[in-house]
């Protein structure tokens, strides 16, 4: 996977269904170990509910890791579903738990899926969502006339420009797509890109653009 989408910051969304309450937080996390605590976390804030069902896709070590738990509602109702949503809309790096309030009438298996999938559907509805990419991370190292000229150069290539140290000379620690390093290479060794120094460094995640 090189792309995949996530969400700015969290949301949540609440459907009322036959007296019962499903609150569903969307909620964006980097790791396993983020999840699983948040998913503590909230399941102490609604104690008091009947069911914190949960699914998530996350990006580890080039590897997608799902999950999703129904919580005590019948198999297959509300965890599966909800990651089954998750995939179809490409999303990653994303947590969901939907809160159940009983409200005294049972909804059938049925009933509990379209709930479950209803809630998760309102919160991304609602989200603001962006494309990120995988890429990698270096540093340029240029001379402050330069700077401006660089600027230029990474906005028409669309390379981000994470930070910029200002030192004897200027040192940008930039992320771009893996298919535009080599560009980058021959543009510094064709001195078409006046830069001091360029080093590469790992894999990056880093966000390519809003989904509109």
């Amino acid at each position: 996977m090189n792309e995949f989408i996530t969400i700015q910051k969290n949301t949540q969304y609440t459907l009322t269904e036959k007296k019962s309450k499903f609150i569903a937080n969307l909620i964006r996390v980097e790791s396993i170990e983020n999840a699983e605590e948040i998913i503590k976390k909230y399941k102490k804030q609604y104690y008091d509910a009947r069911h914190n069902c949960m699914a998530y896709r996350i990006l580890e070590d080039d590897q997608i890791i799902e999950k999703s738990n129904d919580d005590g509602e019948p198999s297959g109702t509300a965890g599966a579903p909800m990651l089954n949503i998750l995939q179809k809309n490409n999303l990653c790096n994303v947590l969901v738990i939907v809160t159940r309030y009983f409200g005294g009438i049972l909804l059938g298996t049925g009933g509990l899926v379209r709930a479950y999938s209803d809630a998760l559907t309102g919160a991304i509805e609602q989200s603001n969502k962006v494309i990120q990419t995988i890429g990698i991370e270096a540093e340029a190292t240029i001379d402050y006339n330069q700077f401006e000229k660089f600027q230029y150069y990474c906005r028409i290539n669309k390379i981000d420009i994470k930070n910029a140290n200002y030192l004897e000379n200027i040192v940008c620690r930039i992320s771009l797509e893996e298919s535009k390093k080599k560009k980058l290479l021959e543009d510094f060794q064709s001195k078409s890109l006046n830069l001091i120094k360029l080093e590469f460094f790992g894999k990056t995640i880093f966000t390519k653009s809003e989904v509109k």
